[in-house]
């Protein structure tokens, strides 16, 4: 059966582009052959990581690939002589642990909200620190607080009352019910991750008695992951605030001379439309007739109105004051200053930090040499010096619950989300975690007042 030709692209660019940048604005240009998809699953960076490599060898490469983590949507620029169906794409998706379908809407469809996958999380997270308490306290009542922590000197340190390790298990589940997918992906394709690393320190930690720690690591890495969602949520509803400061439609003048009320992405670029006084402008354009103050703090931050006379340039999301103006638009709706805002805030949902990305980089190797020492360690005296399997099986699950970077991975990632959802609190959309690094760089600091 032949494929459906709406789900088939064939690409003959003569080359790749460079990053994530070049790929966002290819999409823009060449939306007949790109592939756009709404990605269930898809709440931060480590799932952009994971379909990276799941879906870039099927598209040709992950320059390819472009992400809006604030949205959970994909998009396929393929490049190359290559053939490529949506249903490959999808089913690279599924490898990856997550669920993809294809999108239809316009780039400008409103933003959706935190949905099911964060309020899941933080019912996972608040079940997992609740099961973590109750087993501690049962675990103290029991046998008193000193054994609960592990601080008593005789051997009953390491004996947990069948009541706690329930409840403890109960609480691990619960918070690495997120993780264990992504470590199963992890482990499938032979790549160790800190997912994957954090799932073996857990279970090895429980597997040689100590509950209350694997219980602890759990609910500690959960709460870094709802966190992490968390701040998407947050920026999506700064987005969505920033969505509706252009009006739903926009006033047309046709050639005929008639007015027309029509949605701003059904107004091509070189009509005319008017604004009347209080009302926002709904595209970018020039004044041709009418003159006025114009209060562009939404967009440009100034503080006083901008005088606007015939000629002079009005951008989307402005507040026409006094008179009528009439502008002809000079961007699509897609591409005016406040839709190119939220494209690129939405794009920043891929970008990481530095910081970040060099742990990304030290767990390509940490994460690996760490389980391969483990294996060392469990391996090599019982089969060359005669050791007792069960002594060296213990140290190895000591050095995987030691050698888990734990503060590492959950500190990293809280500290740039704490920037974000600081910054937005006080109304400030920061493009993603490299920039709030980047003031600490900055060897000086030049402000222009604006003139009245």
């Amino acid at each position: 059966m032949a494929a459906n030709p709406a789900d088939r692209s064939t690409c003959n660019c003569g080359g790749c582009h460079d990053g994530n940048e070049a790929v966002v604005d290819a999409r823009s240009q060449n939306a007949a052959t790109s592939f756009r998809f709404k990605v269930h699953g898809m709440d931060c960076a480590d799932e952009v990581a994971i379909l990276r490599r799941e879906v870039g060898p099927v598209v040709g490469g992950e320059a390819n690939l472009a992400f809006d983590v604030l949205n959970g949507r994909m998009a396929v620029i393929p490049s190359g002589n290559c053939e490529i169906t949506s249903a490959s794409i999808m089913q690279a998706v599924e490898r990856a642990g997550m669920r993809a379908e294809i999108l239809t809407d316009a780039p400008t469809a409103p933003i959706p909200s935190r949905g099911r996958l964060l309020e899941g999380r933080a019912l996972a997270t608040i079940a997992s620190g609740a099961f973590l308490l109750s087993g501690f306290l049962a675990h103290a009542i029991l046998l008193g607080i000193k054994p609960a922590i592990g601080l008593a000197e005789s051997t009953s340190s390491h004996v947990v009352p069948g009541s706690s390790i329930a409840l403890y298990a109960l609480g691990i589940v619960s918070g690495a019910w997120f993780v264990l997918p992504k470590a199963w992906v992890a482990l499938r394709s032979l790549r160790p991750d800190m997912n994957m690393l954090m799932t073996i320190a857990v279970l090895g930690a429980a597997a040689l008695g100590d509950w209350l720690e694997a219980a602890s690591v759990a609910f500690l890495f959960s709460v870094s992951l709802l966190l992490e969602s968390w701040s998407v949520g947050r920026a999506r509803r700064a987005i969505a605030a920033l969505l509706a400061l252009t009006p739903p439609t926009v006033t047309v003048l046709r050639e005929d001379g008639r007015e027309e009320i029509v949605p701003p992405e059904l107004v091509p670029v070189g009509s005319r439309f008017f604004v009347r006084s209080g009302e926002r402008i709904a595209l970018d354009g020039i004044v041709v007739q009418g003159s006025g103050e114009v209060n562009q703090a939404p967009i440009t931050g100034e503080s006083l109105p901008v005088q606007k006379t015939v000629g002079a340039q009005v951008f989307a999301g402005t507040i026409n004051g006094e008179g009528v103006l009439e502008i002809e638009s000079s961007r699509p709706a897609t591409d005016t200053v406040v839709a190119r805002i939220v494209r690129m805030v939405g794009d920043a949902g891929a970008r990481r930090a530095p910081a970040e990305m060099w742990v990304d980089r030290f767990a390509r190797v940490y994460t690996p040499a760490v389980l391969a020492l483990a294996a060392l360690v469990l391996f090599i005296p019982p089969v060359f010096f005669g050791g007792l399997w069960q002594d060296w099986l213990y140290r190895s699950l000591v050095l995987l619950v030691i050698g888990c970077p734990c503060a590492l991975v959950i500190s990293t990632p809280v500290s740039i989300v704490s920037a974000l959802a600081s910054a937005a609190r006080h109304g400030v959309l920061i493009k993603g975690g490299a920039f709030v690094e980047a003031p600490a760089h900055l060897r000086a600091v030049a402000l222009d007042k604006t003139e009245p």
